[in-house]
């Protein structure tokens, strides 16, 4: 028997689906008023699976990163990245339009990333933009993901007490946003406050998060632009 790397092997059915997919919208002006067949339903959520995968891997550029800062504990994803993609009836097309239910779309990534310092946030923000860029300068075929949807959640260590969002301006505050006024946005430097945010209290807890670095502890997943990490 041959030997197969079957991660690679992955790899290539998933990047042979992705080349046959519709758009993430899944609204195709083809398909008129008409109800969605079942196999562009699967097609469906196919993409939706593959774009979760995409952002888990962003995740994994950005922690290469992230492990390099004194001032980084300790990182996870947390959301709906994190967890098996339920079904729902979605907000698209025609599968809004007769009810029917694919998996969940996942928008972005968020990563809680635990800081024992808010000294660095700066060098942070940059750091998230050079990961992504490097992920598609890496892979420029496939899903790109943009620093804006890479949402990163910063937390007190040993409390979880969430401090706030890293900033995704460029400078700040920056002069032309109204979300620069809000109160306690920019209390440090690119720490961004969102009115009427509240992070949920169980939102870090360990059954609700995919654990990627922590100070002291190899890394914790596959190297940027392998198969992404394994299913919770």
């Amino acid at each position: 028997m041959p030997n197969i790397n079957f991660e690679n092997a992955t790899n290539a059915i998933w990047n042979a689906l992705l080349d046959s997919l519709p758009t993430l919208g899944m609204a195709k002006e083809s398909w008129g008023e008409r109800e969605p067949s079942r196999p562009e339903t699967e097609w469906g959520n196919l993409h939706l699976l593959w774009r979760q995968k995409i952002l888990r891997i962003a995740a994994g550029y950005i922690v290469q990163e992230y492990r390099q800062f004194d001032s980084v504990t300790r990182i996870a994803i947390m959301g709906s990245v994190a967890r098996p993609l339920w079904k729902e009836v979605p907000r698209f097309g025609n599968f809004r339009r007769y009810g029917i239910e694919v998996r969940h779309e996942c928008k972005d990534v968020d990563l809680a990333v635990w800081v024992d310092t808010l000294n660095e946030l700066n060098e942070l923000r940059r750091a998230r933009t050079a990961a992504l860029n490097r992920m598609r300068n890496e892979h420029p075929n496939r899903m790109g993901v943009a620093h804006h949807q890479a949402e990163v959640f910063l937390l007190e260590p040993q409390t979880n007490r969430y401090l706030g969002r890293l900033c995704i301006f460029g400078t700040c505050p920056k002069d032309s946003k109204s979300d620069c006024r809000i109160e306690g946005c920019g209390s440090s430097p690119f720490l961004r406050a969102i009115e009427g945010l509240i992070l949920d209290a169980d939102a870090a807890n360990e059954d609700r998060i995919i654990p990627l670095y922590e100070r002291g502890r190899s890394t914790m997943l596959p190297p940027p632009g392998t198969a992404g990490l394994q299913d919770k």
